[in-house]
């Protein structure tokens, strides 16, 4: 994507965001401004506050109601990735962890389950879901669904525990 490369080098684009146009618009460098706020013919970029998360947000208004927890990383990928916020289904995640870092190269569209396990650095497999059983000699395929630990069997093969542990993500999805 162009606007994610320019975000790397520092070239600033803008777009409308969505159910807003005409009246803010966001950046792929994490800038929201506003259209309906021009001093001496420079468009006003909004001050941005950070939320008790640690997320950077602004407050945008349409039609005298005020939208006041608007969360930058949302409106970035909303109008950069055609997010359409849907709950906890598909979140918008920060690639490098750094919640702070609302530039466009540095998010991504994830499932929750995804987004949870992503940088999971616990066990002793590169897989989700897999771990070595020292006392079986094998590789372990477990899943969490609904807070119970499904197990998935022992297999001689990392790369078959993974698989399995995938059949079985794909049954719940």
């Amino acid at each position: 994507m162009i606007a994610s490369l320019l975000s790397r080098i520092g070239i600033e684009v803008w777009k409308d965001i969505p159910e807003y146009e005409g009246l803010y618009q966001v950046s792929n460098l994490g800038n929201v401004r506003s259209l309906n706020y021009r001093k001496k013919g420079i468009i006003k970029k909004l001050s941005k506050n950070l939320n008790t998360n640690g997320r950077y947000r602004v407050g945008l208004s349409k039609n005298g109601k005020h939208r006041g927890n608007a969360k930058i990383h949302q409106l970035s990928a909303m109008a950069f990735l055609n997010h359409k916020p849907c709950g906890h289904k598909i979140v918008v995640d920060h690639i490098d962890n750094n919640k702070e870092n609302d530039k466009l190269y540095n998010l991504q569209l994830l499932t929750s389950r995804e987004n949870i396990v992503k940088d999971m650095k616990i066990g002793s497999s590169k897989y989700t879901g897999v771990c070595w059983n020292k006392r079986q000699g094998k590789w372990q395929g477990a899943i969490r669904v609904n807070g119970i630990i499904k197990h998935l069997g022992y297999f001689t093969d990392e790369k078959e525990a993974a698989q399995a542990y995938q059949n079985e993500l794909n049954k719940i999805k």
